[in-house]
């Protein structure tokens, strides 16, 4: 039983140093940095917002304006996570506190994208490390965040990352 728990730990270490080495391989590789978003992305945010919404065939659901976005971010409403490449901002996740009245403490996944032109790099993988490592951080129990059931993209990234799909819950909202 010994020698196995041995074992066991140290394939885990291994795992999770090879894990580590292909994140800083895939950074160096395609240039890519993850950083706090500042008030100057705002713009690039806004746009990639509109982009996802058109993937997900609702342009005209966008209805908060880029002054919107530019006021609540500088009131710390939600804050994200941004990939650049080449001083551009090419991906995105953006988040903020909430809490879970079941498990308490919860960091909330608003939206994640990656423009369509940086898709299937990697990009979205290194975006959602951070997002998670930000909740560990922040000393939440658990992260949530929506996908459309059509998304199977997303849906087989989501899975691939050991998350649990809900089912049997409605998405309620009301517009004010």
């Amino acid at each position: 039983m010994h020698l196995l728990v041995k074992h066991l730990s140290l394939s885990f270490y291994i795992i999770s140093k090879r894990l580590t080495e292909n994140h800083q391989n895939l950074k160096q590789k395609m240039k890519i940095s993850i950083r706090e978003g500042v008030q100057a992305d705002v713009p690039a945010i806004y746009q990639l917002v509109k982009e996802l919404a058109i993937y997900e065939k609702e342009p005209e659901a966008v209805t908060a304006s880029l002054a919107d976005y530019n006021k609540d971010f500088s009131e710390g409403i939600f804050e994200a996570f941004v990939a650049e490449s080449e001083e551009k901002v090419v991906g995105l996740a953006i988040y903020y506190m909430t809490y879970s009245t079941w498990k308490g403490k919860m960091l909330y996944l608003e939206d994640f994208v990656v423009a369509q032109s940086h898709r299937n790099q990697g990009i979205g993988q290194l975006l959602f490390d951070a997002y998670k490592k930000e909740a560990h951080k922040r000393d939440c129990r658990i992260i949530k965040w929506q996908v459309l059931d059509w998304n199977e993209p997303a849906i087989k990234f989501y899975k691939k990352n050991e998350a649990i799909i809900e089912k049997g819950w409605y998405n309620v909202k009301m517009f004010l």
